[in-house]
This record gives C-alpha cells, sequence and structure tokens, in this order.
C-alpha cells in the first residue's frame, strides 16, 4: 500500500511536501516526487514496499518518458495483463511490477484502463501528450481517494487530512456533509467533511485537463444486482460448486506477496473460510492467523478463533485486550481516522491491525461477504417489518415505541432492547429510509434539534433514497442488498479498515471482492442468499467442504466493544467545541441523558466524539 498526493495550478513545493509527508503512515517505506513547473503540476508519493522490493520506485514512467504514474494499490491480474501487452509489443523493465503494468496498460487502452483492472486502488495517470490526468479508483473504494476541484487548483490525496494540508484548501465543515455524516453515521461518496472536497466514488475515474482544469467523471461500474433465474435450474449443489472455486481462486489471488502474509480469523464463517483457503495454498509454518480478544465475555470471539485455527492448523497469534487498555486508546486513533465515523469497531479493528504488523506486513480479510450474501440481521427483520407496516397505524406506532423506551437498558453487544429500538426507529420512516434509518447515529425524528436549519428527512437520505425508489433491485431482499453494498460496504466497512490498517502501515486485501466472484453474486438470485430466514445460504453450503459444522452454523457476532458503557465514562469532560452550523446545546443534554442512563445515545455520541478529534487534529498551515 501506498500514499498518494498532488495537485496542477496554485500551490509550490511547500504544499506537496506537507500533504505528501502527511500521509507517511502509509508509505513509511520511502518517498517520491514530480514536478512539471510549466504546467505547475506536482505529484507525489510515499511508498509501503510489498511487492517488486528493490524496484517500483514512484512516480514511475514509461520508457519514452510520457506517462507517468502515482499509485496505491494491488491489482491481482496484473500478470494477465502483462502478457497480453507483452503481445501487443510493450516492453517492460521490471519482471513483475504491478504498477508499469497500469502505465503501459493506460497506454493501450487509455482511460479504459480502470474496468480491465480486478484489484484494490486509486492512482493518477500524467499523459503528458494529451496535457491530462487520469485518475481511477477501484470498483468498491477500497482504496481512498480525495479531491478538491476549483479554477484555480485541482488537487487530490490518500487522505482528507493530507488534501487540506494544501494552503489553498480550508479544512471548514460543510453542514450537508454534518447532517448526512450524522444520518448515515458515514459520508456516502461523492459527499466530503470539508467544504470544496469530495471523494470520487467506487468504480468511477476522473480526468483533468491541465491547461483548463475542466474535470469529467465517468462510471466505468457499478453494484448492479441483475438475478439470472437461469442459474436456479442449475440446482444448490452445481451453484455451491462454482462459489467454492470462486472463492478459493480470490483468496489463491490475494496470497501472491514478496512479504509475509497472515489473515484476520475472528471465528466467524468469513474469516474462517479465508484462513481454510488459504491453507490449501500455504505450507503450515507460513500461514498466520491474527485475534484480538477481549476479557469482557459478550464482546470476545476468541475462543472461537483458536477452535479454528487448530482445526485448520494455522500459525495463531492471539492478544487479550481489557476493555480498559482498548479505550485508553481512542483519543489516538480517532485523531487519526481522518474523516470520523460512527463505527467504534475502528478502535479494535486497528489494535488487531497493528498487532498483525508486528509479524506480517499483508493481512486478507473477510470484508464483503455479509454485503454480498445478506449477513446482516436487518435481513430477518424485512418481512415482519413490511407486515408490521401494512398493519400497524401510525398512532398505535408511536404507542410502541414509547413502550420500547421502558425495555431494560443493556450495554451488551446487539442486544435485545437496542434491535427492537432500532428496528422502530427504522419503522418510523418511509420504507425507502428504513435501511439507513436502522443504522443510523441519530433518530430522524429528533434529527432537526441538533442543527440550526431543518432539513427533511429523505433529502439527508437522497443516496439510499433514490436507490431504493429507482435502482434496478425489484424487491426488497435485493434492494437491501445493493444498499449495504453500494453504501455501508465502501463507505464504512472498507473506509474503517483502511484507516485502521493503514495507521499501522498494514496492507489488508479483501478476498470477497474480487471481480469474478462478485459478477457471480451478481447473477445469482437472492433466494440463494437469504432463505427462509437463513442468511447466507448458498455461501454456507459452498464452505460446507472446508470447515466444521460448528462454525457454519455459528451466530453472528460482529466486532464489538461497549461504546455505551464507555460515553457514559469517558471522555471525562464532554467535548462541546462549537460545530458550525449545529446546536452545542441539545449535544450537552444528549450527554446528560446518556449519562444519566435516560437515553441510550451511544452511537451519536461517538459520532460526536470523533467529529471532535478529526476537527481538532485540523493542522494549521503557514502561510
Amino acid at each position: 500500500m501506498c500514499g498518494i498526493a498532488g495537485f496542477v495550478g496554485r500551490g509550490d513545493q511547500t504544499d506537496l511536501l506537507a500533504m505528501t509527508r502527511a500521509l507517511a503512515h502509509r508509505g513509511p517505506d520511502s518517498e517520491g516526487f514530480h514536478i512539471d513547473a510549466d504546467l505547475s503540476l506536482h505529484l507525489g508519493h510515499r511508498r509501503l514496499a510489498v511487492r517488486d522490493l528493490s524496484g517500483g520506485g514512484q512516480p514511475m514512467w514509461n520508457a519514452a518518458g510520457t506517462i507517468c504514474i502515482v499509485y496505491n494499490g494491488e491489482i491481482y491480474n496484473h500478470e494477465t495483463l502483462r502478457a497480453e501487452l507483452e503481445a501487443a509489443g510493450h516492453v517492460f523493465a521490471t519482471s513483475h511490477s504491478d504498477t508499469e503494468v497500469l502505465i503501459y496498460g493506460y497506454a493501450e487502452w487509455g482511460v479504459g484502463l480502470a474496468e480491465r483492472l480486478n484489484g484494490m486502488f486509486a492512482f493518477a495517470v500524467f499523459d503528458v501528450g494529451q496535457r491530462r490526468l487520469y485518475l481511477a479508483r477501484d470498483r468498491f473504494g477500497e482504496k481512498p481517494l480525495y479531491y478538491c476541484a476549483r479554477r484555480d487548483l485541482f488537487a487530490f490525496a490518500s487522505e482528507l487530512s493530507a488534501l487540506v494540508q494544501h494552503r489553498q484548501i480550508e479544512a471548514t465543515p460543510s453542514v450537508m456533509s454534518l447532517r448526512k455524516l450524522f444520518a448515515y453515521g458515514y459520508l456516502p461518496a461523492p459527499n466530503a467533511l470539508y467544504e470544496g472536497t469530495s471523494k470520487l466514488p467506487g468504480g468511477n475515474y476522473m480526468t483533468v485537463d491541465l491547461d483548463t482544469l475542466e474535470t469529467r467523471t465517468h462510471a466505468y461500474w457499478r453494484f448492479t444486482l441483475a438475478p439470472d433465474e437461469a442459474l436456479a435450474e442449475r440446482g444448490t449443489e452445481a451453484l455451491a460448486e462454482e462459489l467454492r472455486e470462486l472463492f478459493l481462486q480470490a483468496t489463491s489471488r490475494r496470497l501472491v506477496s514478496d512479504v509475509p502474509i497472515g489473515i484476520f480469523l475472528s471465528g466467524g464463517l468469513d474469516s474462517s473460510a479465508i484462513l481454510a483457503a488459504a491453507a490449501r495454498k500455504v505450507t503450515p509454518g507460513n500461514l498466520h492467523s491474527f485475534t484480538i480478544g477481549f476479557n469482557e465475555p459478550s464482546y470476545d470471539e476468541s475462543g472461537f478463533a483458536r477452535q479454528v485455527a487448530t482445526h485448520i492448523g494455522s500459525d495463531h497469534n492471539e492478544r487479550i485486550l481489557s476493555l480498559d487498555d482498548a479505550r485508553n486508546l481512542i483519543p489516538s486513533i480517532l485523531s487519526r481516522v481522518d474523516e470520523p465515523t460512527a463505527d467504534p469497531s475502528i478502535i479494535p479493528t486497528h489494535v488487531l491491525s497493528a498487532f498483525a504488523r508486528e509479524h506480517v506486513t499483508v493481512a486478507l480479510s473477510g470484508d464483503g461477504g455479509d454485503e454480498l450474501f445478506a449477513g446482516y440481521d436487518p435481513f430477518k427483520a424485512l418481512k415482519p417489518a413490511a407486515l408490521y407496516s401494512a398493519l400497524v397505524p401510525a398512532p398505535l406506532h408511536d404507542i410502541f415505541r414509547v413502550c420500547a423506551d421502558y425495555l431494560p437498558r443493556s450495554s451488551r453487544n446487539m442486544s435485545l432492547d437496542f434491535k427492537v429500538r432500532r428496528t422502530l426507529m427504522g419503522l418510523s420512516q418511509p420504507e425507502s429510509a428504513w435501511a439507513p434509518t436502522w443504522m443510523a447515529p441519530i433518530d430522524p425524528e429528533i434529527a432537526n434539534e441538533f442543527f440550526d436549519q431543518p432539513v427533511r428527512t429523505l433529502d439527508v437520505f437522497s443516496e439510499a433514497v433514490d436507490l431504493w425508489e429507482t435502482g434496478p433491485a425489484r424487491n426488497r431482499v435485493d434492494r437491501l442488498l445493493q444498499f449495504f453494498t453500494s453504501f455501508y460496504l465502501q463507505d464504512d466497512i472498507l473506509a474503517k479498515v483502511d484507516r485502521a490498517s493503514m495507521m499501522s502501515s498494514l496492507e489488508t486485501r479483501a478476498v470477497f471482492l474480487d471481480n469474478d466472484l462478485v459478477d457471480f453474486c451478481c447473477r445469482l438470485p437472492h433466494q440463494f442468499k437469504f432463505r427462509n430466514g437463513q442468511r447466507k445460504y448458498l455461501l454456507k453450503k459452498a464452505l460446507e467442504p472446508l470447515l466444521p459444522r460448528s462454525t457454519l452454523d455459528r451466530k453472528k457476532k460482529g466486532f464489538g466493544i461497549p461504546v455505551a458503557d464507555w460515553m457514559r465514562e469517558i471522555p471525562k469532560t464532554p467535548p462541546l467545541n462549537p460545530v458550525p452550523g449545529m446546536n452545542t446545546g441539545r449535544m450537552e443534554t444528549a450527554w446528560r441523558d446518556h449519562r444519566s442512563g435516560r437515553a441510550d445515545n451511544r452511537l451519536l455520541l461517538w459520532t460526536w466524539l470523533g467529529l471532535q478529534h478529526t476537527l481538532r487534529s485540523a493542522t494549521p498551515k503557514g502561510n
């Protein structure tokens, strides 16, 4: 993994150095620069050496000096592409650099390059002849790419905190982005936290004319469920076999590296399957698994992970933390997250990443399995939610919500009272807003109390509402799959794992997001994902030869922490620094209600805490 940054227009080398060095944790091994004074073009790169260790420095040029690239990522089909390019007459200077494949791939296919790539990436290509930049991001946005586009400046960076190191870009929060942050718990692309900044969405590329700074954005791929009902005629066993082979292939592709590789192991279905698949390719002494456990039983999964590691025979590494140890890390982690999130699992994810980095440079993860195969609780809620919505009149619904508030409150991971309140909160909204409301940090019914200007709930949730109402999916299960995969996966899960791992200079690779595996999932009818209340139906069938029955049947737990309890004790004094457009007094009341036990505001307060740390850590810039 690496960090990239650059700009064209106003600015000088001082800005480039500040932007690039803010990404040092992404690339601790080396740095490189290219400056074209005539074009006012500046490119910077920080490198974490994973492949082609002796070469591979960036910015990298083609032999003719007409194409230059700064790149962050891994291309898993680069050997196939290299062979195709060599057949077309391109001559490579390196033996296995995927960066060089991108350079000659661009020379051959131009802006069509991105759609040919199977991997995770964010890159910027400088085309000398066309006098343009070509920037692209992988299908799901595993690798981040922020930008600022103005008449006098176009700038980009792997992290928002690096982008605003440019002296012409101010770290002024966007009020609408704040609304969306507290609505979703993350910022769906292209929204970014600061005024004038954006995220290039996954599956998109952008061109920038270096003379006019005109930008054009194009979606080269979208996650689109297009069920092929003819697949059902092949039968469950045949489909399970195909899925298993695709999964084994995806894992094998991600095991190629010039540095040690490990597996994040929770003991759940997805991570256990990856370990089992890796065991078919890696000798036992080189198969490393990593687990973080807690001494609070409702949050600890280490015992399950230990059982799986013993069954498969990996070199298992385990670290048990006290919750006090974990919560003491909150200030340092939240100040480095880059963009705030309502997801408190950023804490254990970072602890796990830092632990793994003591032994390896790359780790495989199970991210994407829940989103592709309907692994989340809301899928089980869809049918009763539809029945409830059709039969229960609004006044009675309000009574049920009041009654739910009298349920005994628990701080346990995914406790019953938490689920009941969440479900009823979602059902207070139109069906198109159920999904984001179920995941929201704040009840949309009271959200306007926390902001100076009122906004309609459906306007704040515009991305999710539009996808639900006008997207290609025609049944509720597929619509919910589209929501989780298009928004929650990209801008919450993958962003969290990227930030948490890169803080420790660890590269993570998501096995389930392999192109071939995803394309199969898009064609698979929903009844093979969620059937008769069973989540991940076909995936479990496919994994039967790889895993013991106890792992296949184990109830999903999640990577949680007791944030409800923590927010009652830390920080000692709630942070209440003013935020433009927000009602600090109302937030103070939310802290008081939570700490007294009158309310469960865990996700709201965690989001606010992250925002406070993010804004505080925005480094003042000199002139």
